[in-house]
């Protein structure tokens, strides 16, 4: 009966696992896009608060962003690492195209209205895939 028990409780276990990895989206290589942002005030919980809702809004509204990964630097323990930057973001799009489009969304023009006064600094890597 134990046995039973162990076995179902596991194949519940692989069942949600299944269903919370079918629901990730998986990265296109076809055209990655990747920014940092150094804010103005890096310690200010309010300043990383407004920019964190207001870029997850941004997000969760594309319509041609892919991946989409937001993320801090974790202390940098290699001179190689530049932990410098105060947030990244990484997406993916289907093509250069999609990127272009995304450029001038709506939900993008208005985390830039929103946020803009609070970065000093932007990067932007974009690359094609081989």
């Amino acid at each position: 009966m134990k046995i039973k028990v162990l076995a179902l409780v596991l194949m519940g276990l692989l069942t949600s696992v299944g269903f919370s990895q079918s629901k990730e989206q998986t990265f296109d290589h076809a055209f990655a896009h990747v920014v940092y942002f150094w804010l103005k005030n890096p310690d200010s919980k309010a300043d990383r608060a407004k920019f964190e809702a207001s870029l997850q809004k941004f997000l969760d509204n594309s319509q041609y962003a892919k991946t989409k990964f937001i993320g801090k630097p974790p202390k940098a323990i290699r001179a190689v690492v530049d932990d410098s930057f105060t947030y990244s973001l990484i997406l993916s799009f289907d093509s250069a195209e999609a990127q272009a489009a995304y450029q001038v969304e709506a939900p993008h023009l208005v985390f830039i209205n929103e946020c803009e006064d609070l970065w000093e600094k932007v990067i932007v890597y974009d690359s094609e895939g081989l």
